[in-house]
């Protein structure tokens, strides 16, 4: 790892660290012995929605109603260009879900267009647009796609045509497809990324609304790296803003957020409560109160009412590896975190006899919210509880590992650390918790012990170890831009600093390449997932969309997670605030 090479492109403005918005003393309540108590406190236990304007009844006919014109209009598409455009809008509107087989099929149709029939029907205007939304699309579905596809745009030396230096929509898409590349493309994408980049970033200050906000949005996350849901929440006003808006597909789109609101709340209120009594009782105040940010990150995870059991469930364990890790992390001592892990790993409640005074309470409120999880799971899901508990219990290994090294001031290698801290960053033991309880559309499990296993096997599948690198590293990134406590252990920063003789932002560039690189992992290998097994696929895509809650959370070098105020107004958005209507 140490002598890889980081990717070129991305060492200068591609990659360049973004300033935060997090106020310094936020960051530093956030990285002292004790953390910022929750922004949100008790409200969202007490929060009365306003009463809808439609009945629910009401709402979910005239939905069904609603999804039977959109099949309908996918049925009947025949250009590649009106195909395109419907399902990028479906699936920025967040209700592609209700599509599947169609946007399927109608993608399978797009890819065996013949390239020459539908570049001869499309404007010289729109094609740099379209052959990237055609590209991005099929790649997110699991279509091989060759990057030559962008030959066609570049010049006699190779480089793109600069008279499309000022085609916004173009730029936009042509960023948004590049970051889908792959291993091994570094030649035929990174100059995709750095022209589309440059470029967008000169025309910003002369875009109108909203491609102003959709450029500024695509140059902080690239739209293939955003959480679905996060884009829905702006683009769904946008939409409607639109000339050529589809009036069906939009009310759809409303209705569906406004029926998925009350749901989102109700767990909200039942999660809140049962923290709020878990928190109270383990009196572990030194811990992060981050049960609303959780739960956000558990929605950008899983969207739809299909998914309530599995927001749940990850917010619960979520939370209970934070108590964990905080205890690790800033308050017990070597010998209590030797003590914490024997318990740990006995998973037992004659063990908490062995634990100091102070963790007796969190570690039997711990194995009770365990076996209350698995009561919650079907029959036939049971089993696939024991593979969360394994590396829960993992999870606390690398936790007693990285507390030897802070009591010893051990500065490791920088690959002798990341073998540790990537599996510490909590991916990949979340990733068995992301298939707890998923279920199909027709309420079969939709993840099978295939899935369990691969997702948990020894050594670390390529895919999940890339999002544990991910999320190490852009949370490193902020850790080093807010500072840390004295006692915290050396980061992959300050090791990529100290073996190889480099200052802080060389050091932050580096990592930032090789988060980079990660994504491109976790491009490919969802890609090779798809291709070998499709049984593995929804087990892949959830590891994706977790990895893109990551990009938020971190954005611009912020924490949002142990910063909650950082991600109040993103709560407040998908929450509380009404839809605008234009």
């Amino acid at each position: 790892m140490s002598g890889s090479k980081v990717i070129s492109v991305l060492d200068t403005e591609v990659l360049a660290v973004k300033g935060g918005t997090t106020q310094l003393a936020d960051a530093a309540a956030a990285t002292g012995r004790t953390c910022a108590p929750s922004v949100w406190g008790d409200f969202f236990v007490t929060y009365t929605p306003p009463s809808p304007q439609m009945s629910e009844k009401w709402m979910r006919e005239h939905v069904d109603q609603l999804k039977r014109q959109v099949r309908c209009k996918l049925s009947k598409a025949t250009s590649m260009a009106y195909t395109v455009m419907l399902v990028d809008v479906l699936e920025r509107l967040h209700i592609d879900d209700h599509f599947r087989d169609e946007i399927t099929v109608a993608l399978q149709h797009v890819l065996l267009l013949h390239h020459k029939e539908h570049a001869d029907s499309v404007a010289a205007a729109d094609l740099l647009h379209l052959e990237s939304l055609r590209f991005r699309l099929l790649r997110q579905h699991g279509f091989l796609v060759s990057a030559d596809v962008f030959d066609k745009f570049k010049d006699s030396t190779g480089c793109f045509r600069e008279s499309l230096s000022t085609d916004a929509r173009g730029l936009l898409s042509l960023y948004n497809a590049a970051h889908l590349a792959m291993p091994g493309e570094e030649a035929a994408l990174d100059d995709a990324i750095a022209f589309s980049r440059r470029s967008l970033k000169s025309l910003q200050g002369k875009l109108g609304s909203p491609m102003a906000e959709q450029v500024s949005r695509a140059l902080d996350i690239p739209l293939a790296r955003a959480p679905k849901l996060l884009e829905t929440m702006r683009y769904i006003t946008e939409y409607e803003r639109e000339e050529a808006h589809d009036g069906v597909v939009l009310e759809l789109a409303r209705l569906d957020f406004e029926l998925i609101r009350p749901l989102y709340l109700k767990e909200l209120k039942t999660l809140s409560l049962w923290w709020r009594q878990l928190y109270d009782s383990v009196k572990l105040s030194y811990a992060r109160d981050r049960l609303v940010e959780s739960y956000f990150w558990s929605c950008a995870i899983f969207h739809g009412e299909k998914y309530s059991r599995s927001r749940i469930i990850f917010t619960k364990v979520f939370q209970l590896m934070t108590l964990m890790d905080d205890t690790y992390d800033i308050h017990a001592t070597l010998e209590e975190c030797y003590k914490l892990n024997e318990a740990m790993q006995r998973w037992d409640k004659s063990a908490v006899s062995i634990l100091p005074e102070y963790l007796r309470i969190f570690y039997i409120k711990l194995l009770n919210d365990f076996d209350e999880m698995e009561d919650s799971l079907e029959p036939d899901e049971k089993y696939s509880m024991s593979y969360a508990k394994t590396t829960f219990k993992q999870m606390s290994e690398y936790y007693l590992r990285e507390a030897q090294w802070s009591s010893d001031k051990y500065m490791p290698s920088f690959a002798e650390h990341l073998d540790i801290s990537l599996m510490s960053s909590g991916f990949p033991a979340m990733a068995p918790v992301l298939l707890l309880g998923v279920r199909d559309s027709g309420g079969a499990a939709a993840t099978t012990k295939e899935a369990f296993e691969w997702a948990t096997s020894v050594p670390v599948p390529a895919l999940v170890r890339a999002g544990g690198e991910l999320a190490r590293f852009l949370n490193d990134t902020a850790s080093y831009r807010i500072g840390k406590s004295g006692g915290d252990m050396a980061s992959t920063v300050e090791c990529y600093m100290a073996e190889r003789g480099v200052g802080g932002g060389e050091a932050v560039a580096a990592v930032a390449a090789l988060a980079e690189r990660a994504w491109r992992t976790i491009n490919g290998e969802c890609a090779a997932v798809g291709t070998m097994d499709a049984a593995l696929l929804p087990a892949a895509r959830l590891m994706v969309n977790l990895a893109r809650t990551v990009e938020v959370i971190y954005l611009g070098g912020r924490d949002g997670y142990t910063v909650g105020g950082d991600l109040k107004g993103l709560v407040s958005n998908l929450f509380l605030d009404p839809l605008p209507v234009y």
